[in-house]
């Protein structure tokens, strides 16, 4: 994990440029703490269900998973991929899916307690839909 020394008060300027710095995974981890922070002041004391279910949300992929996967995806636009890195990348593709599954049923818990439609949900918690390579 990158560190990014402050040393001083930021403006919101300031800050979105040392959050630059992030690299794609790290980025993303942050975002999704920003999220968690901004899901818990609108509703400071949530129902531990869906403290829970949010914390399921923003997990995101395991670190090696998403190092290996993304080294794969380039490799395969660059049209450089073994034989053998086919088969890896279609097994990780799997591991993605099954994960994307069970968030989008997090999701749809979520909606549930919160009676509203997947798409208000995502929108009031900052989240977007997955780009998908």
């Amino acid at each position: 994990m990158s560190t990014i020394r402050v040393e001083t008060q930021l403006s919101t300027d300031e800050l979105l440029q040392a959050v630059q710095q992030l690299n794609k995974n790290e980025l993303e981890k942050f975002v999704f703490q920003v999220v968690t922070l901004r899901a818990k002041q609108q509703a400071p004391s949530l129902p531990k269900a869906e403290a829970d279910l949010l914390h399921k949300i923003n997990q995101g992929l395991p670190k090696e998973l998403q190092e290996s996967y993304s080294r794969l995806l380039e490799k395969r636009r660059a049209e450089d991929l073994t034989p053998g890195e086919h088969e890896e990348l279609l097994e990780l593709s799997d591991q993605v899916e099954k994960l994307e599954v069970q968030r989008v049923k997090y999701l749809t818990e979520m909606a549930r307690l919160r009676q509203m439609n997947m798409s208000d949900l995502m929108a009031s918690l900052g989240i977007q839909p997955p780009a998908y390579a």
